[in-house]
C-alpha cells in the first residue's frame, strides 16, 4: 500500500498543535510538582542529624530523617518508622517497624539500622546539644528479626519511647564510618524522610528533592529551597518581594500588617519553649563577672542563691510580653506551661520587685552591685537581641554593673555556651514531650555525660534533690504519681533559681496564599508541617 502524503501546510499544523499538547502536558506537570521557597530564621550548624539536638538543625534534619515516632503539632507521639511497641517486662520492650520502608538510596530500612543509629547517638564530636539523654537509660538492644528489636532499659522506663524517638534513624550502610562532615557535604545524608538532600551552602542555603519512593503521603513540592535569612526585615521583605514563599519567626510587631495585606496568611502557635536567663552558678570564677568598678573577681557572685532570686524579681516579664513582644509571650515561672505533666501552681512567674532585689543583693555583700555582660542569639526566636538588651537595661536599674551586650549568630553562640564561655547568658529549651521530665533531666539535672543527665545544662547547676526526684520520676509508670514527682522536682529547681525562665513565646509563620503551614507548639518550619492548599 502507498503511504499517505501529508501536504506542508497540514504539516505545520500538525507539528505545532503536537508542540501546542508538549508545552501544556509539559505545564500541567509542572504545576503539579511546583518549587517552594522558604525564608527560615536560623540555620542549621550541621547536617548530621544527630549532631545537635537544638531546633534549628532538628527543622532541617526531618526534612530528610525520620525518627521511631513521629510528633504532631500538639507534641503528641504518634507511630513513625515504628508501628507499635509493647513492655514484655518493666525493662523490656519490644518494638515492632514499619515494613517496605526504604532510604533514599534504595536500601531497605531493617532493625539493623535502628542499633546503629541508637548506638551512634551518643558519640558524636563536639555535639553542642547531644543526644545522649535520649539513649540513657538503655543497657541492651536485641534484633529479633529485621523489623522486630527488644531494648532492655537500665530501670523500668515509662517515657522510653518518647526518650529513643528524639533520635533520628540513619542507614547504617551509608553512616557507618563517617564524619559530620560526611552529612553536609551529602555523602552520608540518606534518610527515608519525605526530601532527599541535594545541597547544602552554608550561611545561605538548603536544597531538597522530594522523594518519590517515600512510604507515606506523597510530598506536595518537587522541590524545595530553604534560604537562610536571619535579619527579620529582610525576611519579611523576601516574602513581600515574591522571592521566598514562607517565611516563620515573624516579629509579633509585623503580625497586623500582614493581616491586613491580601494574598497572605498569617499561622500562630503558643509554643512550650521556654526562654530563660542562664547563670554560672558552678564556677568560682567565672569569665564575664566583675566588681562594680569592672575589675576581676576572686569570687562568683552567681554561686549565692540570693543573687540569682534577685536577679530573678529585676525582670519585668509582664513588660516584655506585652511591649518587646507585642503580646506575643507568656511570662513563665518553670519548665513548662500549664496543661503539661509536672506544671507546678506553686510556681507563678516572679513578681518584679526592684527593692526586694537590692535588698537581697546588699544581704549577699554586694551593696553596690557587680558587673556582667550578657549574652544571647540574634537569630534564634524572635527578638532574642533585643531581649538581651531589655533585661541588661533592668539589671542596670537595679544596680548592676553591666560591661557589654554580646549576639551572634545561633549557631555559633550554641557551641560557646555548650563550652561554658559566658556567664549570663538568654537560652531557650524546646520542651517536645508531653510532661516536664525531658526539660528538667536535660537543662536542670546535674551535668553527667556517662548517665546521658544535663545535656543541655550549659551553666552546670546542680541540686542532689532535683536529681533525687527526676530519678524516682523516671521509673514511675503511674502518671499522677509521676507527674508529683515533676512538680516537686521543679519546684526544687525554681525556688533554687537553678535557671531564670522568662516566657514562653507565641510564635508565628505567614505565607502566600496557596500555602498551608500547620502551626506547631515545636515551632518547627519544616516539610513535614507544610503543604500546598488543596
Amino acid at each position: 500500500m502507498k503511504a499517505a502524503s501529508l501536504k506542508p501546510s497540514l504539516l505545520r499544523s500538525g507539528l505545532r498543535a503536537l508542540l501546542i499538547v508538549t508545552l501544556l502536558a509539559a505545564g500541567a506537570g509542572a504545576a503539579a510538582r511546583p518549587l517552594l521557597t522558604i525564608g527560615h530564621s536560623s540555620e542549621p550548624s550541621s547536617m548530621d542529624p544527630l549532631f545537635s539536638r537544638t531546633g534549628n538543625n532538628q527543622a532541617a534534619a526531618e526534612n530528610i530523617f525520620e525518627r521511631l515516632v513521629s510528633t504532631d503539632e500538639n507534641m503528641q507521639i504518634r507511630p513513625g518508622l515504628a508501628v507499635s511497641w509493647q513492655t514484655l517486662e518493666p525493662t523490656l520492650w519490644e518494638i515492632h517497624l514499619r515494613p517496605g520502608v526504604r532510604f533514599h538510596d534504595g536500601s531497605p530500612f531493617t532493625a539493623d539500622d535502628v542499633v546503629f543509629s541508637l548506638q551512634r547517638a551518643p558519640k558524636v564530636p563536639n555535639s553542642p546539644a547531644p543526644f545522649t539523654g535520649a539513649v540513657r537509660s538503655i543497657a541492651a538492644i536485641e534484633v529479633v528479626d529485621p523489623l522486630t528489636l527488644r531494648i532492655r532499659s537500665k530501670q523500668p522506663t515509662p517515657d522510653l519511647m518518647e526518650q529513643i524517638g528524639l533520635v533520628y534513624i540513619l542507614s547504617r550502610r551509608a553512616a557507618e564510618g563517617r564524619s559530620s562532615e560526611d552529612f553536609n557535604a551529602g555523602r552520608a545524608a540518606i534518610g527515608t524522610g519525605p526530601y532527599k538532600y541535594k545541597r547544602w551552602q552554608p550561611g545561605d542555603s538548603l536544597e531538597l528533592e522530594r522523594n518519590d519512593q517515600y512510604w507515606g503521603k506523597r510530598p506536595d513540592f518537587d522541590r524545595v529551597v530553604i534560604r537562610y535569612i536571619s535579619n527579620d526585615a529582610a525576611r519579611l521583605a523576601a516574602l513581600l518581594s515574591g522571592s521566598v514563599d514562607l517565611i516563620d519567626s515573624v516579629p509579633p510587631t509585623d503580625t497586623r500588617k500582614l493581616q491586613s495585606r491580601p494574598g497572605y496568611a498569617l499561622y500562630q502557635s503558643a509554643s512550650a519553649r521556654l526562654i530563660y536567663l542562664a547563670l554560672d552558678s558552678a564556677r568560682d570564677k567565672s569569665p564575664y563577672v566583675t566588681d562594680a568598678q569592672g575589675k576581676p573577681m576572686d569570687v562568683n557572685p552567681l554561686k549565692d542563691v540570693r543573687v540569682r532570686r534577685a536577679i530573678s524579681m529585676m525582670f519585668m516579664r509582664g513588660p516584655i510580653t506585652e511591649r518587646l513582644l507585642s503580646g506575643a509571650g507568656v511570662p513563665a515561672g518553670q519548665m513548662v506551661p500549664e496543661g503539661l505533666g509536672g506544671y507546678s501552681p506553686a510556681l507563678p512567674p516572679t513578681a518584679y520587685d526592684l527593692e526586694g532585689a537590692r535588698k537581697l543583693l546588699a544581704e549577699a555583700g554586694y551593696p553596690k552591685g557587680f558587673g556582667l555582660t550578657v549574652h544571647s542569639s540574634n537569630d534564634r526566636f524572635a527578638s532574642d537581641g533585643d531581649l538581651a538588651q531589655a533585661l541588661a537595661q533592668m539589671m542596670a536599674r537595679a544596680g548592676l554593673r553591666i560591661n557589654g551586650v554580646v549576639t551572634q549568630p545561633y549557631n555559633v553562640y550554641a557551641g560557646a555556651s555548650s563550652k561554658q564561655q559566658y556567664s549570663a547568658f538568654i537560652f531557650s529549651y524546646g520542651n517536645s514531650t508531653s510532661d516536664s521530665s525531658n526539660g528538667l533531666t536535660n537543662v536542670l539535672a546535674t551535668y553527667d555525660k556517662a548517665a546521658g543527665t544535663g545535656a543541655f545544662n550549659r551553666a552546670r547547676y546542680s541540686n542532689p534533690e532535683v536529681d533525687r526526684l527526676l530519678a524516682r520520676a523516671a521509673t514511675e509508670f503511674d502518671t499522677d504519681a509521676r507527674n508529683q514527682l515533676l512538680r516537686q522536682a521543679a519546684e526544687t529547681a525554681f525556688n533554687d533559681v537553678g535557671i531564670v525562665p522568662l516566657y514562653f513565646p507565641v510564635v508565628f509563620w505567614a505565607a502566600r496564599d496557596g500555602i498551608v503551614v500547620r502551626a506547631n507548639k515545636l515551632e518547627r518550619t519544616s516539610m513535614v508541617y507544610i503543604q500546598e492548599a488543596k
